[in-house]
């Protein structure tokens, strides 16, 4: 007989021991695993991308504990749904037994007013709080409900985790176990599932599901065929945003074009802006790049100015050019750490006052106090150099710009030790 119940839901496990993934929370030495064996749980929150378990762990706790659980969405519940669970809560609790588990779902979706009708039960220990989240809880969560609650994180699973639980749906679920299933690829099948558990079930149930003949061929073309698009995972006002930038930004200064490329990629396909990209393009021309190769901010500027006159499809490629040529470029963030040098002695010291020879003198009366007395002209000598003193008083020999190692600066840096010859 066939179950209405999905595969994912089937597979969901009942024990640490059954859970896969997450053994810095679940292991021997995991946190989670010295709750059950204390037998003392505090309230926590679970951070982590979707289908990585959060709601799965938080029922295992509240089960091996045998706490009663309750559970809201802070996607339809509101501050009256909240205080009524919560006064259910609490007159099921009796005498000294442990408080129960209130499990709340995405509570980063609650704002502070629904958040601050959990504090109190919180603090009194009538409940003990599960929150889970996708967002970071730093900024979704409110500050006194964030000091009660420890928060742990959990990571996309990886090939291997994926892998067994395959082999274990495969194996052990009543209705899989009929039928003759044949792996024989599992590169799109991992790589659309993009380390969510539930996603893989549901495209092997997908597959499954769909077969005419008596045996189930599961392979790279079976999985794209069965999901007729790209299913991979990029919220572009959330988290994930941040998080293929950031790598993005890093594998572009770490040299790295393939992994920019690929990054790339992901965004344009989730729908990012193309000129947000192209802005971070420029930034990473003069801060990464710069006096290495100051020929990337003419191609970053010229990026930025192609993509806004053409737009997508086309701005594709000259953002995947620039990505590879900033990759490719020699590295150097010497005229980053020079202004911020720069600044950070402003800001210690404010303003020193600039030398009277530096300073313009358009009247009489300037003339007469020495403004732009002993200036020199640099054009007017030998090599359009003149020696002269630039630095405000108490400032002389101050070194802002530090050359870095790399063929551009290794000559410039040659050039100002002979113009200043051992000033700087």
């Amino acid at each position: 007989m066939t179950s209405n119940i999905p595969l994912a839901e089937r597979m969901r496990p009942a024990t640490l021991d059954q859970y896969i993934g997450q053994t810095h929370l679940v292991g021997p030495d995991g946190v989670l695993r010295k709750f059950v064996a204390s037998r003392n749980l505090s309230s926590f929150i679970l951070w982590g991308p979707p289908g990585v378990g959060k709601t799965t762990l938080a029922r295992i706790m509240a089960r091996s504990l045998d706490r009663q659980f309750f559970t809201l969405s802070a996607i339809n519940a509101g501050v009256k749904e909240v205080r009524e669970v919560l006064e259910k809560a609490k007159s099921s609790r009796f005498f000294d037994s442990a408080p129960p588990v209130l499990f709340i779902d995405e509570i980063h979706r609650f704002n502070k007013a629904q958040q601050d009708s959990l504090l109190g039960a919180v603090e009194q220990g009538a409940v003990t709080l599960i929150g889970a989240t996708t967002e970071n809880p730093s900024f979704e969560v409110i500050r006194p409900l964030l000091s009660r609650c420890q928060v742990y994180i959990l990571q996309p699973l990886g090939e291997e985790d994926l892998l067994k639980l395959l082999d274990r749906a495969v194996s052990e679920d009543t209705q899989l176990k009929q039928m003759d299933i044949r792996i024989e690829e599992t590169g799109a099948l991992l790589g659309f599932s993009g380390g969510d558990a539930r996603k893989l079930l549901n495209i092997v149930e997908m597959i499954c599901g769909t077969a005419g003949g008596e045996t189930v061929v599961i392979d790279d073309a079976t999985v794209r065929a069965a999901l007729q698009q790209n299913v991979a995972r990029y919220d572009k006002n959330g988290e994930e945003h941040y998080d293929v930038i950031s790598a993005f930004i890093k594998s572009v200064r770490g040299s790295d074009p393939n992994a920019a490329i690929y990054y790339l990629a992901r965004m344009l396909a989730g729908g990012e802006e193309p000129r947000f990209i192209a802005r971070r393009l420029c930034i990473l021309a003069s801060e990464d790049i710069g006096l290495a190769n100051p020929n990337a901010l003419l191609l970053a500027d010229a990026c930025f100015h192609t993509v806004h006159n053409i737009g997508m499809p086309e701005a594709r490629i000259t953002l995947a050019q620039t990505t590879i040529y900033l990759a490719t470029s020699p590295k150097s963030n010497s005229a980053y750490a020079a202004i911020n040098k720069a600044l950070a002695q402003v800001e210690k010291e404010g303003y020193r006052p600039v030398p009277l020879h530096l300073r313009n003198a358009p009247t009489p009366l300037m003339e007469q106090a020495g403004y732009g007395t002993g200036y020199k002209y640099a054009h007017d000598f030998p090599g359009h150099f003149a020696e002269l003193e630039f630095m405000p008083e108490g400032l002389s020999g101050k070194r802002f710009w530090e050359p870095a190692d790399n063929p551009a600066e290794n000559k410039l840096k040659a050039r100002m030790d002979e113009l200043w010859r051992g000033k700087y």
